[in-house]
């Protein structure tokens, strides 16, 4: 998968897995990063798949809707290119901290769906639910950010509050934080999600 790693200064720190929206690329996200924590490494993922020239993480059937049968395969994809970088960058595999926006705070969440030692944690900047009807792998000692937007056309508040059950039922711990400028990735929510982050 195309992408960038920069060694962090501080290499105890969890490593920033950078999972950009629809439309982005893996320079998007790199300021985010800076914002929550300067001193961890950094890798910085592009998206596999096209959507009238613009890059995803997995395909859509229509707005909203998930070709699950992608889903489920990039997901593999992505939690095996996390093994093969871990060795390449040589930085822990188990200290792995997502922050994806849109599409890419949905592929984070299906990496937690899917996989239980897939990530440490994640900021996921207005997720949907990735799938539903499935039993999810035991979340224990996962911490998990997600900021919504209370008028997000793209993602009802309703989408955010199930996520946050769903992990929850899965022994995850979840901050939910609520924000009131629609699918827009705002300075206010990545200022809430540092200072989460910062808590840990």
């Amino acid at each position: 998968m195309k992408h960038i790693f920069n060694k962090g200064k501080d290499t105890t720190k969890p490593t920033l897995l950078l999972l950009h929206g629809t439309g982005g690329n893996e320079l998007d996200l790199l300021p985010l990063a800076g914002r929550i924590d300067d001193t961890a490494s950094v890798l910085s993922v592009r998206g596999n798949v096209l959507e009238n020239g613009m890059p995803r993480f997995f395909r859509r059937l229509a707005e909203g809707v998930f070709d699950e049968e992608d889903l489920i395969f990039r997901t593999k994809e992505l939690n095996e290119f996390l093994n093969e970088a871990a060795e390449k960058y040589n930085f822990d595999r188990d200290n792995i901290m997502a922050i994806g926006y849109s599409n890419g705070a949905n592929i984070a969440a299906s990496l937690l769906f899917h996989y239980e030692d897939a990530l440490r944690g994640a900021i996921l900047h207005h997720p949907m639910v990735p799938r539903r009807g499935i039993e999810l792998p035991d979340l224990s000692g996962k911490s998990l950010f997600i900021a919504a937007g209370t008028n997000d056309p793209m993602c009802p508040p309703e989408e955010a509050d199930e996520l946050q059950s769903l992990l929850e039922k899965a022994k995850a711990d979840v901050k939910l934080h609520w924000e009131n400028k629609g699918h827009r990735l705002t300075a206010e929510e990545v200022e809430a999600a540092a200072q989460w982050y910062r808590s840990l």
